[in-house]
């Protein structure tokens, strides 16, 4: 506790000199902060009610992916929505302020811990499953925002077009590559193939894969697009289709490449440059830091209330806490094992 504190304090006394050193250069930090927080607080009410609506219905329905999900790869496991739900809304509430998305790991250690059967290789295939929906409409998305920019094609592949057979031969060495990976690595790792198959069971069955896989990520997809529609309302940003899918998809790339607390910082600045033809930059930071700040106090209010529900204050608190503590070891597990993984092979 002592060690954390000094730390806050330490960053606290650095941004203090950093905004004392810009004031004695001129630079009027301290009035650009004021009136960056004048408009955050300036978000009327039923942007706040729609925004927490919204999310509640993105988390519920992800969640939802994964009661189909585990139901499939545990049929004996028993296993409460509710349950499901507690889990899953303590990993998004987790990822708003633990850098690296930590709270993804949480919930994977606590599902191994409430689901009897349940092994970190199956969850763990789990969530490269509820990642393939995820995927796929953000490949949609970028590639309709890749062909209404005109002549995106002649930029992007003018390159592959010049250079064809260096491209092929490129194309091919990545194939050889992956079947000779795959031939060292497939006998030694028959256990483990088969916790991960069991994992993505539920992609054996179509009708299961739409209605109980991709159906409620949709859903959650529209209401992640619809949250940011609100915000953008709500600063009386232009809201069109081209706008929400422009700061949809930088906030995906931001937290995918953002090693910061839920992407602070790095989303800020990528909603400004996908915003930058639609409003001042101001404007676009402080839509971006309402939109952040009221959705993650959201996402925690909501996790505490369903873990008290379905676990109870001290209990919840226990596994929580338990399941963290894994979490960073599985995490640096993970991370060790890719930075050897080179010299291994």
């Amino acid at each position: 506790m002592r060690r954390r504190l000094a730390r806050i304090a330490l960053w606290l006394g650095a941004v203090a000199l950093l905004l004392g050193l810009l004031e004695l250069l001129g630079v009027p930090a301290l009035d650009w902060i004021r009136d960056l927080f004048r408009k955050v607080s300036e978000v009327p009410p039923w942007a706040i009610v729609a925004g927490v609506a919204l999310e509640s219905a993105q988390t519920s329905l992800a969640a939802l992916a994964w009661y189909g999900i585990l139901r499939a790869a545990l049929p004996n496991a028993v296993m409460p929505f509710r349950l499901i739900l507690a889990c899953y809304a303590v990993a998004v509430a987790l990822n708003g302020f633990l850098p690296a998305n930590l709270g993804t790991f949480v919930m994977l250690v606590m599902f191994t811990t409430l689901l009897a059967g349940a092994t970190f290789p199956l969850v763990f295939s789990g969530l490269i499953v509820e990642k393939i929906p995820f995927s796929v409409f953000n490949v949609a998305l970028y590639l309709y925002l890749f062909l209404t920019v005109s002549g995106s094609f002649s930029i992007k592949l003018g390159f592959l077009a010049d250079h064809t057979g260096l491209v092929v031969m490129l194309i091919i060495g990545a194939v050889v590559l992956l079947v000779l990976l795959a031939r060292v690595f497939w006998e030694r790792l028959e256990k483990l193939r088969h916790e991960m198959a069991a994992g993505g069971a539920i992609l054996r069955s179509p009708r299961r894969t739409a209605t109980r896989l991709f159906l409620p990520v949709l859903g959650s997809y529209a209401a992640r697009l619809a949250i940011v529609a609100v915000f953008l309302g709500a600063y009386s940003i232009p809201v069109s289709f081209e706008n929400v899918a422009t700061v949809t998809a930088s906030n995906s790339v931001s937290n995918s490449v953002s090693a910061t607390p839920g992407g602070v910082g790095v989303t800020q600045a990528m909603n400004s440059a996908a915003l930058s033809g639609e409003t001042s930059a101001k404007t676009a930071t402080a839509y971006s830091i309402g939109q952040q700040l009221i959705i993650a106090a959201w996402d925690v209010i909501f996790a505490i209330i369903l873990v008290s529900w379905v676990f109870g204050w001290s209990g919840g608190k226990e596994l929580v806490e338990s399941s963290y503590s894994e979490a960073k070891e599985r995490s640096r597990e993970i991370r060790k094992r890719r930075s050897n993984a080179p010299s291994e092979a």
